[in-house]
């Protein structure tokens, strides 16, 4: 099997990023709230989870042979740092990554504005904390859970594709655990955990949302850093692991 080049890994990036900003972004503008005949037959908080961890289960098994299924500028930079990919990839990754969330914020702006009296001041799903909060979640809670809940995030990534890990249930353990943390943080920041996720919608939405990007960049990136580096120390590499049976045995003889 040939190696991808990096075109193909930028390629995937991309899409794979467009697909998750449109499944669940998309998702929370066009189907989260909806009603009918006076009945609301929304998706909720419960089906906008579900289609982010969607998006992403469905994107690593089909990329993730070719890129690593990243889809977001804090696993990349988790990964770099749990030397999974290589540095000189950071940069290409996060640019294609933000690009890719960028052409989905549009494609959803202009669909949205297909309905009559929509306006997507305020309705473009964006992050926010303070009175942008969907709780009304000071600044420091929404830090505070988005650092925690990506960390986490990236730990669960780091140990599903680990070389010691079950083959073939990377995307659903990471899908799964996507989802989870939606349903704990949609109600404290819409929850972000990937920064180009968050870029997608936020000038689309205006209503505050700009200026306060900068801490749903910052959050994710301190969390993927922290699980970054902690993956290594505190589980050891695959190598490292398979050598202990080896001398093990030869001390007991």
């Amino acid at each position: 099997m040939s190696t991808p080049t990096m075109s193909h890994r930028l390629a995937a990036e991309f899409i794979g990023t467009f697909w998750l900003v449109l499944g669940g972004c998309g998702s929370a503008v066009f189907a989260a709230k909806f009603l009918s005949d006076g009945f609301s037959v929304g998706i909720g908080f419960l089906g906008v989870a579900l289609a982010f961890g969607l998006t992403v289960l469905t994107g690593v098994y089909a990329f993730g042979t070719i890129s690593g299924g990243h889809f977001n500028p804090a696993v990349t930079l988790g990964a770099a740092l749990a030397r999974r990919v290589e540095w000189a990839a950071v940069v290409p990754y996060w640019i294609s990554q933000v690009v890719g969330g960028l052409v989905a914020g549009v494609v959803i702006y202009v669909i949205a504005s297909g309905k009559d009296g929509w306006s997507a001041t305020g309705n473009m799903a964006a992050n926010g904390y303070g009175e942008h909060s969907p709780g009304g979640y000071s600044l420091l809670a929404v830090l505070l859970a988005e650092v925690i809940l990506t960390a986490v995030f990236l730990l669960v990534i780091l140990g599903s594709t680990d070389d010691r890990a079950p083959k073939g249930f990377a995307g659903l353990s990471i899908g799964l655990t996507l989802t989870l943390i939606h349903l704990i943080s949609i109600p404290i920041s819409n929850t972000s955990v990937n920064p180009a996720r968050s870029t997608a919608v936020a000038f689309f939405n205006g209503n505050g949302a700009p200026a306060q990007l900068w801490a749903f960049w910052l959050a994710p990136l301190v969390g993927a850093a922290i699980a970054g580096l902690a993956y290594p120390l505190l589980f050891g590499t695959a190598e490292e692991l398979a050598d202990r049976p080896v001398r093990d045995e030869a001390l007991d003889r």
